[in-house]
């Protein structure tokens, strides 16, 4: 959400960058704000002109009242004052509910009016406009067919999509055996990886309450991510980055306690609405999966290059792993409202022999910490905005598709990279059943 000053004052400016992110039905938002805010401050200026003539006119009243024992004809001047004062008491009840029309109105459209971007997004309509910027590792096409990953799976006895239709239905699944194990390995590799980078290891809450969600997210992606909990304030979480977010929220942050780096697992549950297509089934979009995530509270200045540092650690975690990937720069009309540049990290699949997302790194500026009210006082002791930043660390099961089909060898094996087989128990090779 921006500051209301800066669309009073850059009306021009917000208009341009809601036109680069293709979003011109939201046009007119911009000068239905400045109105609203218009008779929003002349309400404001209106009350407080009538609290100040309030103590006056008070003052009056017992002054007349005094004099009135003395001279009769002061009485009537007093019961004018109080008419006075009764008719500004019925305007200022007016203008105060008057004040909280307009703060609903103008806060619901200023909701809406997305983060001014980077200048170094990239222009575009969708994600067909996205930039590959870089490639890490050489992306290899084997010389044996590679099978669709559930398949894969099951020749292990990994993975059970009937089960988990007949118990919950379409997009759940359960994972056994070996499969299991290198998910939950994958998941503790990325815990202690992170750990390693000097971040904090956190367990946060699965649900939070609305006004958190309003706070880290645009209505839209609310809409169509969150399970709400029926009949309580509560939803739960699409990922970490939510409740980890929420946690500071109404904070005032010393500035020594700065930057926040935080790495946090947590189960995730999305609705993801919508088909899409054949190699999105199996594990790839699903209702509930886990995650490690990276967060990152930090001081405006600093944020650019906590960008920066976040996708690289990406980058290094998945090339440990034996898996090329490349970053791929958002454009404009694929990033959420709230945020200011994100990049995704895709994987290769030797199979599909094309890049697919596995990480999203995103730079929210201070578009969350002003909803949530996340704020340290600088040097000066001027109360300023954090940034805010966040980027998956690793997210299986969907990430186990590109560690199977890049670490899968001709006899049907799966080699288990030299950083990951503490997590295994040792285990150099994952074999096939039967």
């Amino acid at each position: 959400m921006l500051d209301i000053r800066f669309v009073r004052e850059n009306p021009d400016l917000v208009k341009e960058n809601i036109k680069k992110k293709f979003q011109e039905a939201k046009l007119p938002l911009v000068d239905e704000v400045i109105e609203l805010d218009a008779q929003r401050r002349a309400a404001i200026a209106e009350a407080d002109q009538l609290r100040s003539a309030r103590n006056s006119l008070s003052k009056q009243i017992g002054m007349l009242m005094g004099q009135a024992k003395k001279d009769p004809g002061k009485l009537a001047e007093a019961e004018a004052v109080k008419a006075q004062v009764k008719a500004n008491a019925d305007r200022l009840a007016e203008l105060e509910q008057q004040e909280t029309v307009l703060e609903e109105e103008l806060r619901k459209r200023m909701m809406v009016i997305p983060q001014i971007i980077d200048p170094s997004v990239p222009i575009g309509p969708d994600d067909s406009a996205n930039v590959e910027v870089e490639r890490f590792g050489e992306a290899k096409v084997p010389d044996f067919p590679i099978p669709y990953h559930t398949e894969l799976m099951e020749r292990f006895d990994g993975i059970d999509m009937d089960a988990a239709g007949r118990v919950s239905g379409n997009g759940f699944y359960y994972l056994l055996g070996d499969i299991a194990r290198l998910h939950e390995a994958v998941l503790a590799y990325g815990r202690d990886f992170m750990i390693g980078k000097g971040f904090t290891y956190c367990i946060p809450p699965f649900m939070i309450h609305g006004n958190v969600v309003e706070g880290v997210m645009s209505q839209t992606d609310m809409d169509g991510m969150m399970y709400k909990i029926e009949g309580e304030d509560l939803y739960l979480i699409g990922t970490s980055e939510h409740s980890m977010i929420g946690r500071f929220i109404d904070q005032i942050l010393p500035e020594e306690a700065l930057p926040q780096t935080l790495t946090s697992y947590s189960p995730c549950f999305r609705k993801e609405k919508g088909a899409h297509g054949i190699e999105e089934r199996g594990v790839y979009r699903i209702h509930q999966f886990e995650k490690q995530e990276m967060i990152v509270v930090c001081k405006p200045e600093e944020s650019k290059d906590w960008y920066e540092k976040l996708w690289r650690y990406s980058v290094e975690l998945f090339r440990s792993l034996a898996i090329p990937v490349r970053q791929l720069e958002c454009c404009s009309g694929d990033l959420a409202d709230l945020k200011v540049k994100s990049c995704d990290i895709e994987a290769w699949s030797p199979r599909q022999q094309k890049y697919f997302e596995v990480c999203s790194c995103s730079n929210l500026g201070d578009a969350q910490a002003r909803r949530l009210r996340i704020r340290y006082k600088d040097e000066n002791g001027k109360m300023q905005l954090c940034h805010t930043l966040n980027n998956t660390c690793v997210a299986p099961p969907r990430m186990l598709i590109a560690f199977l089909e890049n670490n899968l060898q001709a006899n049907g094996t799966v080699l288990i990279p030299e950083v990951l087989q503490p997590y295994m128990g040792g285990t150099k090779v994952l074999t096939p059943k039967g």
